[in-house]
């Protein structure tokens, strides 16, 4: 090799060398090159993970540059968290994010040390801290306390067809505990409608059993908060429009992208709260002893397309409640 050759190959591998430590050195706080990764059913374009990254870049936190993303566990299978949890693990990775409860569980089996930073509905009721305040382990997160809705959700959607007597609740079997579904069952008896309560544990079921609720008579579907209505969202609001059913959602950002009506924290809010927790894990902060974050902020949004769709007229004194009307 000519020595001119050689001297400009040397060069050029300085200056990568030194802008990869510069990148590093400018991410503020930040001592090295940190590395996360993320094990959750949904995908890299979901609404909490935009507002997780806007909040990251925010923060001087550049995604690509410092820290680098694992993109392995985005919209991964729940049969494949335990081999993903550990190929993580054996990635060194600095931190991992994660979403819902199974995926939770898996990295914890898999580490006791590395930092988890997760999203679920109750992190307490699930059994993966020991108190919100002190998580006392390697995790912490952000518990949306969506399940706690349920009942509200149900009550709006009653409000919305003030003459429905029959109504249907659609439950994940991992997530929402039978003592939930009894609290809805009453409430809903206690206004004179009777809740049947169709439960699924896996994707492939939620189609059919919406499609076994339209067909037993029920007049409308409130859906619990769970990771598997996030990844179906798409196929719930096909079934929904075909059969003309109203369905109630658990997070304002599913009424904006095709659902009839939604009740609950923004997934964007909860994304850029996860950022947060992960800036300070990376700058040094043990997760046990960063509380679990609760969201602040529930909204309520209607799609008034859907509903004229549908046939439904939405009364004016909900139209005026809502945070959010979309035309």
């Amino acid at each position: 090799m000519r020595n001119s050759t050689r001297r400009a190959m040397l060069v050029q591998a300085s200056a990568f060398l030194f802008a990869l430590g510069t990148s590093s050195a400018s991410a503020p706080g930040l001592r090295r090159l940190f590395r996360v990764g993320v094990l959750t059913p949904s995908a890299r374009a979901a609404p909490n993970y935009d507002g997780l990254f806007d909040e990251l870049r925010e923060l001087g936190l550049i995604e690509g540059r410092n820290p680098i993303f694992d993109q392995r566990g985005f919209a991964a299978g729940f049969a494949q968290f335990p081999e993903l949890a550990a190929d993580l693990v054996n990635a060194g990775v600095d931190a991992i994010l994660c979403g819902g409860d199974a995926a939770i569980r898996a990295v914890q089996q898999a580490t006791a040390t590395i930092p988890i930073i997760g999203v679920t509905d109750d992190f307490l009721r699930a059994g993966l801290v020991q108190s919100l305040r002190n998580p006392g382990s390697n995790t912490t997160g952000i518990s949306m306390l969506a399940s706690e809705l349920d009942g509200k959700r149900q009550q709006i959607l009653i409000e919305l067809l003030p003459n429905i007597r029959r109504m249907a609740a659609l439950a994940d079997v991992n997530t929402t505990p039978p003592l939930q579904i009894e609290k809805l069952e009453t409430a809903a008896r206690e206004q004179g409608v009777t809740l049947a309560t169709y439960r699924v544990t896996d994707p492939d079921e939620v189609a059919a059993a919406i499609d076994r609720a339209s067909h037993d008579g029920n007049e409308a579907l409130n859906i619990s908060a769970s990771p598997l209505f996030n990844i179906t969202q798409n196929e719930v609001f096909a079934r929904a429009a075909a059969l003309r059913l109203p369905v109630m959602h658990h997070t304002p950002e599913m009424a904006a992208a095709g659902g009839l009506i939604a009740y609950g924290p923004r997934f964007s809010q909860i994304g850029r709260l996860q950022a947060r927790l992960l800036a300070k894990v990376l700058r040094g902060a043990r997760p046990g002893d960063l509380p679990v974050e609760l969201p602040t902020k529930f909204e309520l949004a209607i799609n008034l397309g859907v509903a004229n769709a549908m046939g439904l007229k939405v009364p004016q004194r909900m139209i005026a409640l809502a945070d959010e009307v979309i035309e």
